[in-house]
């Protein structure tokens, strides 16, 4: 198979039976990748820090735990990842990290505080979850890690200051895992949205071109996995041109940035 068509990971298509934690899914693309998954027959975990959407996500839902937790917590993490893999009695086939935060923000008016939590929700949570799910996925040799990025990770968008900085964080992040786990079995996934509907972008007061549903973004991670494709990015229309401006020249690339955000 010639190298650019092979698949960079196992694919992940037929989910009856197989275990997934989400972290993050008390709303926006953790939910509606909860539900989506749970409709395809996997048993899913879903965690986040609002413990009364988790429960109403878990109500009458057969298979499903809800797990409150708070990322930034590193006992609580590890905690709750021994009782993830008591639930499934093994190593969990996925864990997807779409824990997040966001803010508009610029650097003149610098939030010291804003920064530093982006910065520990948004990585410092990722890490907490690899040092407590690693040693279990490692052991059993197969799973899958996913983490959810955005094309705000490509280069410095206005009002990103906080934000953007993290999810580049978490794109070369996953560069890594996937170059050090690959041969090992193990799966690794970096999503990288454009504007999708969720409280966070309720935030933005400009206008948002290509702007998806939830529901449409699980559905193109549940493509991407069973594609066996490490980064996936959506919708397609408007993530093709966000690439495209990453390779720009420095100069090109801030001339471009600047004519849109002021026309």
């Amino acid at each position: 198979m010639p190298l650019l068509s092979r698949r960079l990971n196992p694919p992940l298509r037929d989910w009856k039976g197989r275990s997934v934690w989400i972290l993050g899914a008390s709303s926006g693309i953790g939910r509606a990748t909860a539900e989506a998954l749970h409709r395809q027959g996997a048993r899913v975990i879903i965690s986040a820090r609002h413990a009364g959407a988790l429960q109403d996500f878990e109500r009458g839902r057969e298979g499903c735990l809800a797990l409150p937790l708070d990322v930034t917590d590193a006992q609580a993490v590890a905690a709750a990842a021994q009782t993830v893999l008591t639930h499934a009695g093994r190593a969990p086939d996925l864990v997807l990290y779409c824990a997040g935060h966001y803010r508009p923000l610029r650097a003149t008016e610098f939030d010291l505080a804003e920064m530093q939590h982006h910065l520990a929700v948004n990585y410092g949570g990722a890490l907490h979850l690899l040092d407590a799910v690693l040693p279990m996925l490692l052991a059993a040799g197969q799973g899958h890690l996913a983490l959810v990025g955005s094309v705000a990770g490509y280069r410095g968008l206005p009002m990103s200051l906080a934000y953007g900085p993290t999810k580049a964080a978490l794109n070369n992040l996953a560069e890594n895992l996937y170059l050090d786990l690959h041969s090992l079995g193990l799966g690794v996934s970096i999503i990288n949205p454009g504007f999708v509907d969720t409280p966070l972008t309720a935030q933005n007061s400009f206008s948002m071109p290509a702007l998806i549903g939830a529901d449409e973004a699980a559905q193109h991670m549940l493509q991407g996995w069973a594609q066996g494709r490490f980064e996936m990015n959506f919708p397609r229309r408007f993530t093709r041109w966000m690439r495209l401006l990453r390779c720009l020249p420095d100069a090109w690339y801030f001339s471009a940035v600047r004519r849109i955000t002021e026309s």
